[in-house]
This record gives structure tokens, C-alpha cells and sequence, in this order.
């Protein structure tokens, strides 16, 4: 079935600069089914993003097997969540520069290594929360205190 330009339920915008057409689906539950291809995108391609996921999973059963409070639950995932939010605007910016600069250019390179750093900054400080929030815990159930 043809959609008609006066349908509310799509709407289509024509990027100027790109001469590209992009019609999508206007909706509340759009958006997550966007999002879930994007997570989708990112764990399939980026070996980076699993690693961190797989850091997140060993801290979070860490936690669990360590009764942590609420409290360090909390610093615990904004850490973890900060740290995968990183990692995927890297990947936006990484795939953003390749579009518009695919030959290689100083400042593309510029870019990419300030987002790299950034993810990198990220995952040093979440090494620290985490020894802060699960080293003592972990220290006592191992019986070193």
C-alpha cells in the first residue's frame, strides 16, 4: 500500500546538503525500535562495545555476588551506563566523520581520537569506582580484612 504525502503517520524530510530522502514513522515506539537497531549495530560490529558489556556483566555479578548496598549499585551503574553511552558516541562519530570525510583528513583523524580519548577517560574512571565500590567487599569475603 502507497502512502500519500498527506499521511501524519510519516513524514519525509529531503537533506538538502545530501540530496538524501529519509522517510521514516512518526511514533512513540519508533524511537526504541531506532535505539534497538542501533544497540544491535553496535554489538554486532564494535568489539569494543561487547568488551564493555562484558566488563559491566562480570562487575554486575561481582556486585551481586557481594550483597553491595544500594548506594554503590548506584555509582555502579551510572559508571557502567556512562562508560557504554561513551562507547557509542564513538561509534556515531567514528561512522558521522567516515560520511562526510571518507578520504583521510588531519581534523577526521582529530575527531575520532578525541571521542577515542573520551571513551578512554570513561573506562579509567569506572576502573576506579569499581575497585572503590567492590575492592573493600571483595577484601572482606575473601578474608584479608
Amino acid at each position: 500500500m502507497e502512502r500519500s504525502e498527506r499521511d501524519t503517520a510519516v513524514v519525509g524530510r529531503d537533506y538538502r546538503f545530501t540530496g538524501v530522502a529519509h522517510t521514516y514513522r512518526r511514533g512513540f515506539l519508533s524511537g526504541f525500535r531506532y535505539a534497538g537497531e542501533g544497540l544491535r549495530y553496535a554489538i554486532a560490529s564494535q568489539r569494543n562495545f561487547r568488551f564493555h558489556l562484558s566488563a559491566a556483566l562480570a562487575a554486575i555479578m561481582l556486585g551481586l555476588w557481594l550483597r553491595i548496598p544500594l548506594q554503590s549499585w548506584a555509582f555502579l551503574a551510572l559508571t557502567i551506563g556512562a562508560v557504554l553511552v561513551m562507547e557509542l558516541l564513538n561509534t556515531a562519530a567514528e561512522t558521522l566523520v567516515d560520511l562526510v570525510s571518507p578520504e583521510y583528513n588531519p581534523l577526521a583523524k582529530q575527531v575520532k581520537d578525541l571521542m577515542a580519548a573520551a571513551v578512554l577517560v570513561a573506562a579509567i574512571v569506572s576502573i576506579v569506582v569499581g575497585l572503590v565500590t567492590l575492592g573493600p567487599p571483595l577484601w572482606l569475603r575473601l578474608g584479608f580484612a
